[in-house]
Formats: C-alpha cells, sequence, structure tokens
C-alpha cells in the first residue's frame, strides 16, 4: 500500500521518477488482465465512492446500509474513500469508512443552489467536528461550471477553515488541473491543492496518456506555492465511445490504471482514482462513457478478473 499520512500534510519536493507505461502490444489480453488484477490487489491510496446502484439517481436518498456494504467491497483495495457531498446519504459514506479504518476526503458540494450549499457547508463542518475528516474539500469543479464567482466560492472555503480551526484538518477545493493556476487566490487560501487530471476529456490517445497525466501535474506542481498536492480525480472508461483521440476500452482501460497506480506510487502521491463503480446515471452531460468509469461493474462485479 502507498498509502503514507504525511502526504496530505507535508510538502515534498516535485522531482519526478520517470515511470514507463506498459506496452499492451506485446501482452495478451489474460496477461493484461492478470497485471491489473495485481496492481488491484496490491492496494493503492485511494478511490472516489460510486453512491449510486442502478436504478437510483442524485437526489434519492441513500440508507446508510447500502454506504457500508459498498465501502466493505473497496476497503481490501483502498486505504482511503473520497465522498462528494453531504446530504441525501453522502454524509454516511465518511461515517462508514472512518467505522473500517479508512482515511477520508470529504467534500462539500456547491452549487448555485445557495440553500443547498447552506446544508452541504453545515454538514462538512459537522461532520469534521465529529472526527470523520481527514480532508476537506470545498466544492468541485464549481469554476469549472461557472457556478459560483469566484469571490463567492472563497467565502465558502474561509468560513469552512474558520469553523475547524485548531483541528489540524486540512481545507482545500478541488477543480480542473490548469484552474489553480488560472486562480491563485484560491491556492494561496488553500491548505492542499485537490486536482483533477483527465487526459481523456483533453481527447489524448491512450498511448501518450501517462505523459500528459505527468504534464498535468506538473502544471498544478507550478501553481501550488509549495503546497501538497492530492489528485482527487482521475481515469480511464471501459467502454461507450470516444472523445477525439480517446478512445474507451477494456485494454485502453486497464492500461491507463495500471500506469497512473504505478506512476503516483513510485513518486509518493495521494491518487483518487475515478471511480469504484459503474453507475448508470451518468450518461448524461458525458455520453454514454460516462456510465463505465467504474473498476467494479454496475452489478458490483469487480471488472477484469
Amino acid at each position: 500500500m502507498g498509502y503514507r499520512r504525511e502526504s496530505y500534510y507535508k510538502y515534498k519536493r516535485y522531482s519526478q521518477i520517470a515511470t514507463q507505461g506498459i506496452d499492451v502490444s506485446n501482452l495478451s489480453l489474460e496477461e493484461l488482465k492478470s497485471l491489473w488484477l495485481k496492481t488491484m490487489n496490491d492496494g493503492f491510496h485511494g478511490i472516489c465512492f460510486s453512491m449510486y446502484e442502478d436504478g437510483q439517481t442524485p437526489g434519492d436518498h441513500i440508507s446508510y446500509e447500502q454506504v457500508e456494504r459498498r465501502i466493505s467491497i473497496l476497503k481490501p483495495y483502498v486505504k482511503a474513500i473520497r465522498s462528494f457531498s453531504c446530504i441525501e446519504g453522502n454524509e454516511h459514506v465518511p461515517v462508514a469508512a472512518k467505522k473500517q479504518g479508512m482515511k477520508t476526503l470529504v467534500g462539500a458540494w456547491l452549487s448555485d443552489d445557495k440553500e443547498d450549499n447552506e446544508k452541504e457547508i453545515e454538514g462538512l463542518i459537522a461532520l469534521a467536528k465529529a472526527g470523520h475528516v481527514d480532508v476537506a474539500a470545498v466544492g468541485n469543479e464549481v469554476l469549472y461550471r461557472n457556478d459560483l464567482t469566484k469571490e463567492e466560492l472563497l467565502g465558502y472555503i474561509k468560513r469552512v477553515k474558520d469553523a475547524l480551526q485548531g483541528l489540524d484538518i486540512p481545507v482545500g477545493y478541488v477543480d480542473a488541473y490548469y484552474e489553480f493556476s488560472r486562480h491563485p487566490e484560491i491556492v494561496e487560501l488553500s491548505d492542499v491543492v485537490l486536482a483533477n487530471l483527465y487526459p481523456f476529456w483533453e481527447g489524448c490517445p491512450i498511448e501518450y496518456a501517462l505523459g500528459h497525466m505527468q504534464a498535468m501535474y506538473g502544471q498544478v506542481v507550478d501553481a501550488a506555492q509549495g503546497k501538497p498536492i492530492i489528485i482527487t480525480e482521475t481515469g480511464w472508461p471501459s467502454e461507450g465511445g470516444s472523445y477525439n483521440g480517446a478512445v474507451a476500452g477494456d485494454v485502453a482501460a486497464m492500461k491507463y490504471f495500471i500506469d497512473a497506480i504505478r506512476w503516483t506510487e513510485e513518486n509518493d502521491i495521494p491518487i483518487f482514482y475515478f471511480s469504484s463503480f459503474d453507475e448508470s446515471w451518468k450518461t448524461g452531460d458525458e455520453g454514454d462513457v460516462g456510465a463505465y468509469w467504474g473498476l467494479w461493474d454496475k452489478h458490483e462485479n469487480l471488472k477484469f478478473s
């Protein structure tokens, strides 16, 4: 397991160890599956939690029992869980994860709905004060979606930081890697920089995806002002079509996972891989590929075992 507590708190100078991506042309499908499964079984830092079973959608209230069952499936493979919200059953995620001895990165989902934002912020603060939060994320891709102004976002981050003062819980904000270069004020207010890196959504062919992700991370390092960085999302869909030069598929998804985990392990970079389970509801904005980012399928079966 690559998890180290100090990765969250201490800045380590970026001196990248070169990691060669695997050459899938030299591997049979069975050999690739075997290597993917070994990477899974060896364990990795963290994973993004998928809440919803088939037929469920955001807005449905999810039970603690469902959350706990799904976390128990993930526990043998990861040390940390990332959640995205603090309402509608999402508040159960860090509670169940902590109960099973896991670390947590807990997010408050912010949008243009100010009433829900209040519930999210208060929920995050309450979970943190109850001891369920290791890292607090105030918002996810809010600037990317243009849901709030930068000033509004800074106000929410400051509010959470003030509320958690003295608790030794780093507070940050999650967004696409390039947003931190554009908004140094966000970095200045954050204790930790929480960056999403998606070569797929930049149309990068799988052959070059590892190098592209490394370049994305380098841009975050440049913007981070010496603060620690956590990769909060990266992944590759196993089916559903293509985006420019990036093509979803089993071989690409296995290669990307192996390459990403090897590189982050070798460089001691905390990562939350996206995602745990396939979720059928996610076909709206993202198209068909949205439903196929999981390491497990929608029936909770490990995909390539």
